[in-house]
C-alpha cells in the first residue's frame, strides 16, 4: 500500500482585518484573450449549488499592470511534530472481492492564490486548513491512487524559480513580503509539483504562503488558464507533466478582490483584468480537459459581503474587507461542480470540508478520456 505523508501545520492565524490589496511587484501582462465562447447566467443558491444556464461570448481585453506597496514581515509558522496524517491509498480487503474499477484514479489539485499586498492571513488561513482537506478527501475517494498538488499566483511570480516567472508557472520558490521565503523544491516526483509521495503538509505551507510581494493588479483567471495549457505542461516546461487527461482536475481559487485592473475598474473603462469574460475562461478550461466540464470541479474563496468581511472601498483608497467578485461568482457557478466560500471566513476548514462531497461525487462520474 502507497501512503502519502502529511505533516499537520499549526499557525497561529491573526485576525482577518484585512482582506483587500495594498502590495507591491509586478510582472508582465497579457495581451492576448482566448477567443472563446461560454455560458453564462448560471444561479447560485444559498446552499452552494447552481442552476441554470445560457450561451455567451466574451471580449478579449488587453490589461496593464500596477503596483502596489507592502511593508509586511515574512510569515513565521509552528509545526506540530505530532503524529502525521497518511494519505491511504485504497486496497482490496483481505479476502474480499477487487474494487470496482470506476471513479476517478488520479486527482490534480491546483492552488490559485493571490499574491498581492492584503493576502497574508489568507495564505496562513489556507496552509492551516490544507491538511484536513487533504485528509477528509483520501477518506472519501478512496479509489484515488495518484494526486498532483500545485500552486500559482495570480500574477508572474517574479519570485519564482527560473523557467517559471510566468503567469501560471507553478511556484518552486517564494520571496517577498509575508512569504515562506524559501525553495519548496525538490519535491518526490522530480518536477515543480507535489504527489503522494511528498510530506505535504511542508511541502504545501511552503508553496502557500507564495507572499504578498506580487501585482496589485490579480489576474486569476489568467493564470489559472495559462496553468493548464499543453505547452506549459509539456516536457521541459514548468508544470510538465502536471495536468493529465486522465485525472479530476480540482481548482481552488482564492483572492480577495475581483479580476480587474484597479484603476480601470475604478475609472468604469472597459478594458479590465484577465483577458476575456467569464464564458471565455470557462471555455478555456473546459477545452483543457478534452471538453469533459464535469471533470472539473471549481472552488472559489473570494469576496461576499457578511458582517465579519466589510466592503472594501479600494477606490478611495481603502486596504480592509473584501471586494465582491462577480465575474468570479459567474464563471464559478458555469460548473456542474462549483462552489464558493467566503474568504474572510476564520478558518476555511469547514469550506473544504464542505465541498468534499462534491469532489467525490465528481470524481465517481469521473468520465476517461477517448
Amino acid at each position: 500500500m502507497r501512503a502519502l505523508a502529511l505533516t499537520l501545520i499549526t499557525l497561529g492565524v491573526p485576525c482577518l482585518s484585512a482582506c483587500s490589496d495594498d502590495g507591491g511587484g509586478g510582472g508582465t501582462n497579457p495581451t492576448a484573450a482566448p477567443t472563446l465562447g461560454g455560458i453564462s447566467n448560471l444561479t447560485l443558491t444559498s446552499d452552494g449549488t447552481t442552476t441554470g444556464g445560457t450561451d455567451s461570448t466574451g471580449t478579449n481585453p488587453t490589461s496593464t499592470a500596477g503596483t502596489d506597496a507592502s511593508t509586511s514581515e515574512p510569515a513565521t509558522s509552528n509545526v506540530d511534530s505530532g503524529p502525521a496524517p497518511k494519505f491511504d491509498i485504497g486496497e482490496t480487503p483481505d479476502g474480499g472481492l477487487p474494487m470496482p474499477d470506476t471513479g476517478c484514479k488520479k486527482v490534480d489539485l491546483l492552488f490559485v492564490i493571490d499574491n498581492s499586498g492584503s493576502m497574508a492571513d489568507e495564505q496562513i488561513n489556507l496552509v492551516n486548513s490544507f491538511p484536513d482537506f487533504v485528509s477528509e478527501m483520501q477518506t472519501q475517494l478512496s479509489n484515488t491512487d495518484s494526486y498532483h498538488v500545485g500552486v500559482i499566483s495570480s500574477d508572474s511570480n517574479v519570485y519564482n524559480g527560473a523557467g517559471c516567472q510566468m503567469y501560471g508557472g507553478l511556484v518552486n520558490r517564494t520571496g517577498g513580503a509575508s512569504s515562506s521565503n524559501a525553495t519548496c523544491t525538490p519535491y518526490a516526483g522530480g518536477k515543480n509539483w507535489m504527489s503522494e509521495a511528498d510530506d505535504l503538509g511542508t511541502k504545501f505551507s511552503c508553496a502557500g504562503q507564495v507572499g504578498t510581494g506580487g501585482d496589485g493588479n490579480e489576474q486569476p483567471m489568467y493564470a489559472m488558464l495559462q496553468a493548464v495549457q499543453p505547452q506549459n505542461n509539456a516536457p521541459g516546461a514548468c508544470n510538465d507533466g502536471f495536468i493529465r487527461d486522465d485525472a479530476l482536475l480540482v481548482v481552488v481559487l482564492i483572492t480577495d478582490e475581483e479580476d480587474d485592473h484597479e484603476v480601470a475598474a475604478c475609472q468604469q473603462l472597459p478594458q479590465s483584468g484577465s483577458p476575456g469574460e467569464p464564458g471565455n475562461w470557462y471555455t478555456g478550461l473546459v477545452t483543457a480537459k478534452g471538453g469533459v466540464e464535469t471533470n472539473i470541479v471549481v472552488l472559489s474563496l473570494i469576496g461576499p459581503v457578511n458582517p465579519t468581511c466589510p466592503a472594501l472601498d479600494k477606490c478611495n483608497g481603502g486596504i480592509t474587507g473584501a471586494e465582491l467578485s462577480p465575474r468570479i461568482v459567474q464563471f464559478t457557478e458555469m460548473f456542474t461542480n462549483g462552489f464558493i466560500g467566503q474568504i474572510c471566513a476564520p478558518s476555511y476548514k469547514q469550506f473544504f470540508s464542505d465541498a468534499i462531497g462534491l469532489i467525490d461525487e465528481a470524481c465517481e462520474n469521473f468520465m476517461p478520456p477517448g
